[in-house]
């Protein structure tokens, strides 16, 4: 059933009033948005909240995924590492319905996304959050504005809830004081609190970090981490990263999933991995420039490439 919250409300004279003087209010009683009335939330407990099932995905020519299996489980924090331009960012527009597989199977909340129609994709992504990597604020709109955005196109709730809210979240990030600066006036550090307090404005089941520490420096990197591992427990969410920070991942994630070459090179908690004896997790785990990943982008010999004068 859906959750209700009782809010107090401004009333015009002819309405209704609770109390006497100064200031006319009157308690109103909402519906929340509910989990139990999204039709995308069909799972047990118990089930994997997504699943990737041998999943292949190729931009032309080039092999992206080639068979990858993922679980991701509820509640849980999930990492998925692998080297720059490995498809990590390309598995979560896969897990968002941003982009179809060529071939297997993506889950998410019990339902096949490839099969979902168009209401039905809207409201599995409004049971997702997503922090950007740039942070993606709205420039244009302040602190408070930004975090109020997705409460204002998503649900009908009145200013006052709107309100609370958004106060509350960014609380949560520690910039409830700073919440009439616009995005030109914040820190990279702030600016991806704001985008965290608004990926969680929701309240979603599922919050997808795309390189949440690309750019921070020590303290505000350490903030957001002490600030992922705080809300998927304080929230009950599952949380799913991609990063390659090893060792701030590695601190807060319960299992991890190493990709390259296109396949899921190993998967465990992370003293499994860190412990791990295969070459190409050895080299990312302890970020060796020699190994199974190459430095160099695939293509032709260096030398051929040199002599052959005919294209750029």
């Amino acid at each position: 059933m859906a959750r209700r919250a009782i809010v107090r409300e401004p009333v015009r004279p002819d309405q209704p009033r609770t109390g006497g003087g100064g200031n006319a209010v009157r308690l109103a009683v909402i519906e929340m948005p509910s989990v139990m009335q999204d039709p995308t939330h069909t799972q047990m407990p118990h089930d994997p909240l997504v699943t990737l099932e041998d999943v292949s995905f190729a931009r032309g020519s080039r092999v992206i995924f080639d068979g990858v299996n993922i679980e991701i489980p509820r509640g849980k924090i999930t990492a998925i590492l692998g080297p720059s331009g490995g498809g990590k960012t390309t598995l979560l527009r896969l897990i968002g319905g941003q982009l179809e597989p060529a071939s297997g199977k993506v889950t998410v909340f019990g339902r096949n996304v490839q099969g979902l129609n168009t209401a039905e994709l809207f409201a599995m992504r409004r049971r997702i959050g997503m922090l950007f990597q740039s942070g993606a604020l709205l420039t244009d709109l302040d602190v408070f504005e930004n975090v109020a955005f997705p409460l204002r196109e998503h649900t009908h709730l009145p200013e006052s809830m709107i309100r609370t809210i958004v106060l509350m979240k960014l609380e949560v990030v520690g910039l409830r004081n700073a919440r009439r600066l616009y995005p030109r006036e914040l820190s990279g550090g702030m600016a991806r609190r704001v985008a965290l307090a608004r990926a969680i404005a929701l309240d979603p089941l599922m919050v997808l970090y795309d390189e949440p520490f690309a750019g921070q420096d020590p303290i505000s990197m350490g903030i957001l981490v002490r600030l992922i591992k705080q809300l998927n427990r304080a929230l009950n969410l599952t949380s799913v990263i991609v990063s390659h920070d090893v060792i701030e991942t590695a601190s807060i994630a319960d299992q991890m999933y190493l990709i390259a070459d296109g396949k899921v090179v190993e998967s465990g908690p992370p003293a499994t991995m860190k412990s791990s004896a295969t070459p190409a997790v050895v080299q990312f785990m302890q970020g060796l420039p020699d190994g199974p990943m190459p430095f160099h982008f695939p293509g032709a010999d260096y030398l051929t490439d040199l002599i052959d004068g005919a294209s750029p």
